[in-house]
């Protein structure tokens, strides 16, 4: 099962969402809810304490959704984070996130950790940040075969552990092999595809790969 969680994030950073398939769960989260309405996209379920929405809006939102979960906006955990362990629990294998950047830094860094906890906890799904300009995933040790985009020409591998053991890049215009890559290195920014398809493999460690245009 393919799932799209929607997000109250700034419009401007989200994409155009016909590039998608159209045979997935969408789920809204807090305003997030009212950009599907928006795009008449029909809503699977709706999470969060709507803190932002208006009783108009809540009451369109329990008309046109199936299934309504509402927190109080004092708890532990982010309503992106009870979607996406909601959207898990119900055995999605892979999750897009939109509206899940811009605006305050504090959302967008807490997402980005909802993508490393998955990683380590959760190898079964797949989820991936998506916005205008970047697509964001973050991996553990293994080989990867990514295919080249005309939407993501650039293409970046951050640690996102203290350190990466033998890093390989096969099929890209900066290839590496078996480096090892200290937790602050910038040395795999902005590589590019040279073939239809490349690889990168590493024996140790997590990294975020970022995939952007101009």
């Amino acid at each position: 099962m393919i799932v799209h969680i929607m997000a109250g994030g700034p419009k401007q950073y989200i994409p155009k969402l016909d590039n998608y398939p159209k045979d997935v769960c969408w789920i809204g989260v807090d305003r997030g809810v009212i950009y599907l309405m928006e795009k008449s996209i029909p809503i699977y379920a709706a999470f969060g304490d709507f803190d932002s929405i208006s009783q108009e809006e809540l009451h369109t939102i329990e008309e046109k959704t199936g299934i309504i979960k509402r927190f109080k906006p004092e708890k532990d955990e982010t309503d992106m984070e009870l979607a996406l362990l909601w959207a898990i629990k119900e055995g999605a294998t892979v999750i897009r996130l939109f509206g899940a950047t811009g605006g305050r830094l504090d959302h967008t860094i807490a997402n980005l950790q909802l993508l490393l906890r998955e990683a380590i906890d959760n190898k079964k799904t797949t989820v991936e940040i998506i916005d205008k300009q970047n697509s964001v995933a973050v991996v553990q040790a293994g080989s990867y075969t990514l295919k080249k985009m005309r939407e993501y020409k650039y293409i970046s591998f951050f640690p996102y552990s203290t350190k990466i053991i033998g890093l390989t890049l096969e099929g890209f215009k900066y290839p590496l092999v078996r480096r090892n890559l200290p937790a602050s290195s910038t040395l795999c920014i902005s590589n590019e595809l040279i073939r239809e398809t490349g690889t990168f493999s590493f024996d140790k460690g997590i990294l975020m790969v970022i995939r952007s245009c101009d």
